[in-house]
């Protein structure tokens, strides 16, 4: 039988209580349940609404006020430009699809590491470190290269639409028509005795 959720109520006073252990908890308590990799649901006392990403965002707020954030400014702006933006669904799935494989690289370096060294040899624990100063330069070419790849694949999807629509019109009949003088345009002759069936006065 698949362990029950841990769920966690916040009350109009703010304040958070654990219904596993029956007890008041601070924000730092959420934190440690997420860096325990332990899954929860948090609600909201009286309406019963999912206050779930409410708290996570407030946590992720509380350590980019501290002394070592993750997001610059540059980023903040760019993520906050996608709201409503026709790319918004795609730039979240992007960076958590990327975010998954970056953490499942990192859970397996890990566990051939301590299966090389040990649960708690220094080089296990500074085996990823290293991995990521040595991958730094290798990162910054594959984004540089990703992002070549995809102004090549936006201007190749500029003139597919462009192509495209002038196949579209290439069907389309117009009427014959020659411009005047002072004036619109005017049919021409021909299409004048087409439009009286061939008769003439």
């Amino acid at each position: 039988m698949a362990e029950q959720l841990r769920l966690i109520k916040k009350y109009p006073n703010r304040r958070l209580y654990d219904t596993k252990t029956s007890s008041y908890i601070t924000l730092s308590d959420v934190k440690e349940l997420v860096l325990g990799h332990e899954a929860f649901q948090v609600v909201d006392a009286k309406s019963g609404d999912d206050l779930t990403r409410s708290i996570l965002l407030q946590i992720i707020l509380e350590e980019e006020a501290g002394g070592a954030p993750m997001f610059t400014s540059d980023l903040l702006a760019h993520m906050i430009r996608f709201y409503g933006n026709a790319m918004q669904g795609m730039m979240g799935k992007y960076l958590e699809n990327n975010i998954k494989a970056f953490t499942d690289m990192q859970a397996k370096l890990q566990d051939q590491a301590k299966s090389i060294y040990g649960e708690n040899s220094p080089i296990s624990q500074d085996l990823w470190a290293q991995f990521l100063n040595f991958q730094g330069p290798a990162m910054q070419s594959l984004m540089g290269a990703y992002t070549e790849q995809s102004k090549k694949m936006f201007t190749q999807m500029q003139e597919q639409i462009e192509s495209q629509t002038r196949n579209i019109f290439s069907g389309f009949q117009f009427p014959n028509f020659t411009p005047g003088e002072g004036g619109p345009a005017t049919p021409t002759a021909a299409a004048q005795d087409k439009a009286s069936g061939g008769k003439k006065s």
